[in-house]
C-alpha cells in the first residue's frame, strides 16, 4: 500500500491544484519511483490511498498496467483519514496476509526484497539515521527489536510490513498509526531494521528540490 492521501500542506501552493504524489521528481511523478520500486521487488498488486485531488492520482496512474502492477484505489473523499484510519479502510483490498505499507511522500533506494514477508510480531519497521529536520528521532532500535523508549534514536522510513492484526479493535474514522505502534512496542511485537542508503522525507519545497538533485 501507497500512503497518497495526505493535503501536503507545507508544499503549498505546489499542492493547491495538484496532489503531492504527482509532484514531478527527475522528469516523472514522486508517486512513480515508488511503482517502479515495487514492480522491481516482484510486487503485482498496490492499493494506493487518496483524498486530496484524488481523481488526478486515478487519471495519472490508471490500472498500472504499464508497470507490470494491479492498482487498487481506496478513496476517502476530501478529508483524509490520517494513516492509521486509511490503511484500516483498505483492509478489505488488502486481504488477510501481512502486507507493505509505504508513505507516498519519501524517495528511498531501499530494496523491498530485503523485508521480510510478515512481520515476527505486528509490525517491522524500517528505520532511518535521524535527517537534519528530525534529530531527535522516534524510536530506538536494538537487536532488531523497535522501542518507544531508549538511545540512540532513529527515524522512522515511513516504510513497515504489518500483521492486520495490528489494526485489531479499531473502528472506521480519523486516527494516526502510531499510538498502534507505540502499544504493540510496549508488547515487544515490533522488530525493524535500519537502512543507511539513500532516504528523503521529501515534505517541503526545499526537500523537493533537494530530490530533484539526488535522484536525477
Amino acid at each position: 500500500m501507497i500512503l497518497a492521501a495526505g493535503r501536503g500542506e507545507r508544499m503549498r501552493p505546489l499542492t493547491d491544484h495538484l496532489p503531492k504524489p504527482l509532484l514531478p521528481v527527475a522528469g516523472k511523478p514522486l508517486i512513480q519511483w515508488h511503482l517502479e520500486a515495487l514492480a522491481e521487488a516482484g510486487v503485482t498488486d498496490v492499493v494506493i490511498n487518496h483524498a486530496w485531488l484524488g481523481a488526478q492520482i486515478e487519471a495519472a496512474l490508471g490500472s498500472g498496467a504499464r508497470w507490470g502492477l494491479r492498482i487498487h484505489y481506496s478513496a476517502e473523499g476530501e478529508q483524509a483519514l490520517e494513516t492509521g484510519g486509511g490503511i484500516f479502510r483498505a483492509l478489505p483490498l488488502l486481504g488477510p496476509a501481512p502486507f507493505l505499507v509505504i508513505n507516498g511522500d519519501i524517495l528511498c533506494d531501499l530494496d523491498y526484497r530485503q523485508l521480510p514477508r510478515a512481520p515476527a510480531g505486528l509490525a517491522h519497521l524500517v528505520m532511518v539515521p535521524n535527517p537534519v529536520q528530525h534529530p531527535a528521532g522516534d524510536f530506538h532500535l536494538q537487536d532488531g527489536r523497535v522501542q518507544a523508549t531508549g538511545e540512540p534514536r532513529l527515524t522512522f522510513s515511513g516504510i513497515g510490513v504489518y500483521s492486520p492484526r495490528l489494526f485489531a479493535g479499531c473502528e472506521a474514522g480519523r486516527f494516526p498509526l502510531a499510538p498502534l505502534l507505540r502499544q504493540a512496542m510496549a508488547a515487544e511485537a515490533v522488530s525493524g531494521q535500519c537502512h543507511s542508503g539513500r532516504w528523503l522525507d521529501v515534505g517541503t519545497p526545499e526537500r523537493l528540490r533537494l530530490a530533484e538533485r539526488l535522484w536525477s
